[in-house]
This record gives C-alpha cells, sequence and structure tokens, in this order.
C-alpha cells in the first residue's frame, strides 16, 4: 500500500518535488502559508489541508522544504501534533544539524521518527527527478521513505545517523560557495595576463579545472551578480552555520575562508 505523502514548503524548490509525488501516483496532501502556492495544484490529485496539523493526520510521511531553522521547528511543532504514532517526517530544508537532532528527539516521545534530508541541485533538477538527496536517520525509516524520495531524487544516500544528511549539504554548499571565489579570481587573474576572462571561463569549463560554480560565474557574464540577486542570503546561512560547526570541532578551515571572499564580493559578508 503506497504511502500517504504531505509536503508542506511549495517554493521554488519544495513546489517541483510536490508535483514529482503527486505525479508518481501517491495520494498527497499539501498545505501552504500562501493560497497562491497551492493554485499550481489545483488540477491535480492532490489534497489541501487546513493546517500542519490536518496535514499530518491524513498522512504517513511529512516532507518538510521550508526555508530556516526556525520555521522548520514551528512547521515540525505543528505536524507532530497530527501525525500518528509510526509516522516519519522529513526535513528537506537545510539547517543547523542540532536542529535536526533535537526536533529528533522530540519526536520520538511520541513514536514518530524524524529523519534529515536536505537536496541539491535546484528546482529544475527536481523536475527531472535529478536532486541529490543526502539523508540522516535510522536505515529502516531512510529505505521507507525512499520510493518517494526517488520521485524527484536521484542519487538518494543515506550519510548516517541524523543530522548527517545536513552535515553533507552545509559542506556541499559552503565548498560551492568557495569555489565561486577561485572561480573569479582565476578570471580576474587571466584578465591581468591578456586573456579575455570571458573566453578563458568558457574554455576552463571543458578542461579538468570545470566545476558547477565555474559555470554559473561564465554564466552570469563573468560576474556574481546574477547569482548574489537570489541565492547569496541562503549561501550566507550556510556559511555561517559550517563556520560554527567547524569552531566547534577546533578546525581552522581553510574552505570557510574562501567562501567568506565570496560572500564579500558578492557584498553579503557574514
Amino acid at each position: 500500500m503506497s504511502p500517504r505523502v504531505g509536503f508542506i514548503g511549495l517554493g521554488s524548490q519544495g513546489g517541483p518535488m510536490a508535483r514529482r509525488i503527486v505525479e508518481g501516483g501517491y495520494p498527497t496532501t499539501l498545505w501552504a502559508r500562501r493560497p497562491a502556492s497551492l493554485e499550481p495544484y489545483a488540477d491535480t490529485s492532490a489534497k489541501v489541508a487546513s493546517s500542519p496539523a490536518e496535514l499530518a493526520a491524513m498522512c504517513d510521511l511529512v516532507c518538510v522544504c521550508v526555508v530556516n531553522d526556525a520555521d522548520v521547528e514551528e512547521v515540525v511543532t505543528a505536524v507532530l501534533s497530527g501525525l500518528a504514532r509510526g509516522g516519519v517526517i522529513a526535513v528537506h530544508s537545510t539547517v543547523h544539524p542540532d536542529t535536526c537532532r533535537r526536533l529528533a528527539g522530540v519526536a520520538a516521545e511520541r513514536g514518530v521518527t524524524l529523519i534529515d534530508a536536505p537536496v541539491s541541485g535546484g528546482g529544475m533538477a527536481a523536475e527531472a527527478g535529478r536532486l541529490l538527496v543526502m539523508a540522516g536517520g535510522p536505515e529502516e525509516a531512510v529505505e521507507r521513505c525512499r520510493p518517494v524520495f526517488e520521485t524527484y531524487g536521484n542519487p538518494v544516500v543515506r550519510l548516517g545517523d541524523v543530522g548527517a544528511g545536513q552535515v553533507t549539504k552545509l559542506l556541499n554548499n559552503v565548498l560551492f560557495t568557495a569555489n565561486l571565489a577561485t572561480s573569479m579570481s582565476t578570471l580576474g587573474l587571466g584578465e591581468a595576463l591578456g586573456v579575455d576572462p570571458q573566453r578563458l571561463g568558457e574554455v576552463i569549463t571543458h578542461g579538468t579545472a570545470n566545476s558547477f560554480a565555474l559555470g554559473r560565474v561564465v554564466d552570469g557574464g563573468g560576474s556574481l551578480e546574477r547569482l548574489a540577486a537570489h541565492a547569496a542570503g541562503l549561501l550566507r546561512k550556510d556559511v555561517g552555520l559550517v563556520a560554527e560547526l567547524a569552531g566547534d570541532a577546533a578546525e581552522d578551515s581553510t574552505v570557510v575562508t574562501s567562501a567568506d571572499a565570496a560572500l564579500r564580493m558578492m557584498h553579503q559578508p557574514r
């Protein structure tokens, strides 16, 4: 029997994920703060709940893809008031690992399993079913969720206990941010040495130094302005979380230093 799935967080990332679940044939219930977020699903089989608690009462698995730690805490608390024992909450948001660990403890007291399963790739990858899903939590719970996750994700990887998915996603994001800085620096050096920076970037994308970050710089005409307009705030949040984790581990990380340089280039220093 297919699990009944709830989805909360229908933004640019969560929206395509929810649609893939619906199109995958799973009984799906949605909730959103803004009614406009629900309009794209009017012609689908998805049901709409009046609250997170009502949604949870109708579901076996609730996927959460909201913006930050405070949002996750608010939504998970509401979901726990309605989700039956044996249910699973999957946090797709990118937040502090300790937020998921703490909420997993609260959930366990109610007989609910909470796993973290942040994603990478963006809305277009979700639409194509190619998101990277980085999961942390009990293996049995992750495997229960895997068929649902595979409607929008490939690969789906379990990294360890609750929080491991968040650590992995944050390290992915801080490395991406650091690569923005090294890409910009490389193109700037090329220009100083007499090579057109746009052509240099286009050529290197075909070489061994290619990276997703370099591609974004080249697509932006050698500037971070376009990327900064929609992603700088989120990248600043994630770099800050990694810096905190590195400090707690007494690790002096070069990748954070490089990521900070990129944030300054985007006029978003932390």
